[in-house]
């Protein structure tokens, strides 16, 4: 639009305050429902999805947003405060109903949620009432929920809470920071996921492929000499990284035990493609290889498998 006021140039004619607000924009919603029209005439031909997408506002309220998808594009259709509803199973499957009223039921093949155990129930309760629709969990919240309990089996939660403790010392002091970077060439510990869970892991994993580094910057005449080397809190930090026995070899294990997993969380968040028809494949695909992970040793690989299956 500033381009188009630019290339005008002087003597342009702004709009009233009236025609802008009135005017205008009474042109702008029409046009909004006529390319709106073109969505529902597809949705009629060939059926959409109904998504939602939740998140908290800067007043701590629950605010679920409601989409519409199909090959054509995905079209917002209404953003509501779910903050006294989002934990009651029933309250959430009269909205989804609602909302399938509203579309179409002749319209909708699927609706897809969060994994929370209230939207499951509310599902299960949509699909009894209306047989031709299928409820689906969002794959990427449920692959994140896999990873949160299997962060929480006593193995991988010792795991994490150690790589934390050296994330936390090196994050927190500047001098530490320069001297890690210095070691790493540059390369950071701390890794952003795509979800909060991966977050943990691929932190555990950049820590692992840094393992030569950091042991080398631990046991440095830089490290002696610098202020922080004989304090006893630092002191803890530094043997997790020289001399815990078990702290290389779990990390090797927890992230066996993932990975696969993560690399599906990938392939569904990313915008590259489409991801409902090879999920399924994908996850297979997944569980296999963490069985070769472990040379098909059932006592290591059967409470990762069980949480899968569960999830």
């Amino acid at each position: 639009m500033m381009d188009l006021v630019a290339n005008y140039g002087k003597g342009l004619k702004l709009p009233t305050y009236h025609e802008t607000r009135v005017t205008f924009l009474k042109k702008e919603v029409e046009n909004m429902h006529f390319t709106l029209d073109k969505y529902k005439n597809e949705w009629k031909k060939i059926g959409c999805t109904l998504m939602s997408d939740g998140w908290t506002d800067n007043r701590e309220r629950s605010i679920t947003n409601f989409l519409v998808n199909s090959p054509k594009g995905t079209v917002f259709l209404k953003s509501i405060d779910t903050s006294d509803i989002s934990k009651n199973a029933e309250n959430l499957f009269q909205l989804l109903d609602s909302l399938v009223q509203e579309i179409g039921e002749k319209n909708v093949v699927q609706v897809v949620t969060d994994s929370a155990s209230a939207y499951v129930l509310a599902g299960e309760k949509l699909m009894e009432k209306r047989r031709k629709i299928f409820w689906n969990p969002r794959v990427a919240h449920c692959i994140d929920l896999m990873l949160h309990d299997i962060g929480d089996l006593p193995v991988h939660a010792n795991t994490i809470k150690k790589a934390k403790k050296i994330t936390v010392f090196i994050y927190r002091h500047i001098l530490v920071l320069d001297l890690m970077r210095k070691y790493t060439k540059g390369r950071e510990l701390a890794r952003q996921g795509v979800t909060r869970f991966a977050t943990a892991y691929f932190t555990l994993k950049s820590i692992y492929q840094q393992k030569i580094r950091l042991r080398s910057m631990f046991a440095s005449e830089e490290w002696a000499k610098s202020p922080y080397a004989k304090k006893s809190d630092v002191i803890n930090v530094q043997l997790i990284v020289l001399s815990d026995p078990k702290f290389w070899p779990t990390i090797k294990f927890c992230l066996k035990c993932v990975i696969p997993l993560v690399k599906v969380l990938r392939l569904v968040d990313g915008d590259a493609k489409l991801a409902m028809g090879y999920i399924y494949e994908a996850m297979d695909r997944a569980k296999e290889q963490i069985r070769k992970n472990f040379n098909d040793a059932q006592r290591r690989y059967g409470p990762i498998l069980r949480i899968i299956e569960t999830r």
